[in-house]
């Protein structure tokens, strides 16, 4: 059977899980994303894990949940288009009524120059990193607000700020991502809704490539070594949780921007 498969409606089985903290992880089948859905899991939290294709790192978020599998379910959206972005929405409201953080892990990227970057790439990039957000975002605009609570977790980059040498759509798309949170933390504030942005710094997974720095050759970083995965998803989880604090961005890693 698929792994994703026949895992809506859990709710309806376990009732009490509605007292439970719900975040649903965008893009929480990736690395960075794995790691961010076990912490929540290890705190005891429904963990919706988003996904968009069967990526080989599915099979590992599936792996490193808490194995209380009541607490754990599947959702897929492509988040270009905003009618798969409402329906998963909607589909995690239906399960379990409320959502109070929702983790933005969602990252494409390129490896071209400028002059090489095509359309195609310029335009997939754009609308997977900023629009996929926005349209999140909007969907969950009367939910949050009708709640009155609730957090939103941005995983962006140390590119949005510096730009990096053939990433030219991946750190646009996440400056772009910056600007955004800091208006929507603005307009939510009202609400008691937190909007924050966190720079992850460099995880070997397949958005990194070969583009990660020898772990022992870290000039640029002052403790001379990229973070941990562990302890990037525990600071995540602690910000995410955090009550005062809102339209904030926190850099992970050791460089100084």
């Amino acid at each position: 059977m698929d792994i994703f498969e026949n895992h809506n409606n859990l709710s309806s089985d376990y009732p009490e899980q509605i007292t439970l903290p719900t975040v649903l992880v965008m893009g929480g089948s990736g690395v960075i994303g794995t790691a961010i859905c076990s912490r929540f899991a290890e705190a005891n939290w429904l963990v919706g894990v988003h996904y968009n294709q069967h990526q080989p790192y599915d099979q590992e978020a599936c792996s490193h949940l808490h194995q209380r599998q009541k607490n754990q379910a599947f959702f897929q959206a492509d988040v270009r288009d905003p009618i798969q972005v409402k329906h998963m929405v909607d589909q995690f409201m239906n399960q379990w009524e409320k959502l109070d953080v929702l983790i933005w892990a969602v990252g494409q990227t390129s490896n071209d120059v400028t002059r090489r970057l095509t359309t195609g790439q310029w335009d997939n990039i754009i609308q997977t990193n900023l629009t996929g957000l926005f349209y999140c975002l909007q969907a969950l605009s009367p939910i949050f607000q009708n709640q009155k609570t609730g957090s939103v977790l941005i995983v962006s980059s140390l590119a949005s700020t510096q730009g990096t040498i053939g990433q030219t759509a991946y750190a646009a798309s996440k400056a772009g991502v910056l600007g955004l949170m800091r208006s929507v933390a603005q307009e939510w504030g009202a609400y008691n809704i937190r909007v924050n942005a966190v720079f992850p710094g460099w995880h070997q997974s397949p958005l990194s490539g070969n583009a990660l720095p020898d772990p022992n050759c870290c000039p640029d970083h002052l403790l001379g070594r990229t973070p941990n995965l562990k302890a990037t998803a525990n600071i995540i989880f602690h910000l995410a949780t955090a009550q005062d604090i809102s339209g904030q961005i926190f850099n992970l890693d050791s460089r100084i921007w």
